[in-house]
């Protein structure tokens, strides 16, 4: 990611929260009063964010100096400083809620992404994120899964061929779809990879004798049915299981083995990780 990436993210939500201006800061606070706060982290579990809200102050005023004490990815605890802003004290402000409303975000599913794959690192299964993401928030929440070690996903609808199910019943059937998808692929000299869903083995058979496909994601399979559906897959293409895994049983379906899971949760389902500005 980089500063260009976010800079349309950065104004506009400066705009919705700025307005035409802090006028709590303006009203307050001497205009040229330069101050120092310290980003105070006030729960456990992975820092992500800072390279970010380093965007952000520089966004809202290039004189601010932020200066780090932890990098994005690292673990840390209550009372941890991760960084000191110093300049100008309304800019400062300006730019609070801002930061810590991405950071908060970021971190917790960093958090929770590094969580998760601590119950699969005993295997060679990698986490995915999904695109259940907060609309116009993708990017962020993205690279917060990558800060805590994961892998992303297909970032849209442009960048993945993937055929779910409504796809299948709606182009009549997994042979159909496939069909279509390659003859559209040529046609528009289009180089996409395909993943095709699965709701049963025999779906798993129709998408092997068609072929073509990048992998085979198994939708809501049980654990012994992803063991067959893998055993019947091979190395013929990727396996990835999918719907509804959970902290409890995603070390199960690792177990099975599968080449990727994929989790929802990690950018749907988070709450906020606890961290505050404070004026030193």
């Amino acid at each position: 990611m980089t500063d260009k990436d976010f800079e349309k993210f950065i104004l506009d939500s400066l705009s919705e929260d700025v307005g035409d201006g802090d006028h709590s800061s303006f009203a307050s606070i001497p205009k040229l009063s330069i101050n120092r706060a310290h980003l105070l982290v006030k729960d456990e579990g992975i820092i992500a964010g800072i390279e970010l809200a380093k965007m952000i102050f520089r966004k809202v005023d290039s004189n601010l100096k932020v200066e780090t004490y932890l990098k994005d990815g690292d673990k840390v605890k209550f009372g941890d400083i991760a960084f000191i802003v110093t300049g100008n004290s309304i800019s400062i402000l300006t730019a609070e809620r801002l930061a810590l409303n991405c950071m908060q975000h970021m971190s917790a599913i960093a958090t929770k992404t590094t969580y998760l794959n601590s119950l699969i690192s005993n295997t060679n299964c990698k986490l995915l994120d999904t695109r259940k993401t907060t609309p116009l928030n993708r990017k962020l929440e993205k690279w917060a899964v990558k800060i805590g070690g994961g892998v992303n996903h297909r970032f849209g609808l442009y960048d993945m061929i993937m055929i779910k199910d409504n796809h299948i019943d709606f182009a009549g059937g997994i042979t159909a779809a496939i069909q279509k998808t390659k003859k559209y692929l040529k046609e528009n000299n289009k180089n996409l990879e395909i993943i095709v869903e699965a709701r049963g083995l025999s779906e798993v058979y129709e998408i092997l004798k068609e072929g073509g496909v990048k992998r085979i994601m198994l939708d809501n399979f049980d654990f012994e049915t992803t063991k067959k559906a893998v055993k019947i897959i091979g190395n013929k293409c990727q396996t990835e299981s999918s719907g509804g895994i959970t902290e409890v049983t995603i070390s199960e379906y690792a177990k099975c083995g599968v080449d990727f899971i994929s989790v929802g949760a990690l950018t749907h389902s988070v709450l906020n990780f606890d961290l505050s500005l404070k004026a030193i």
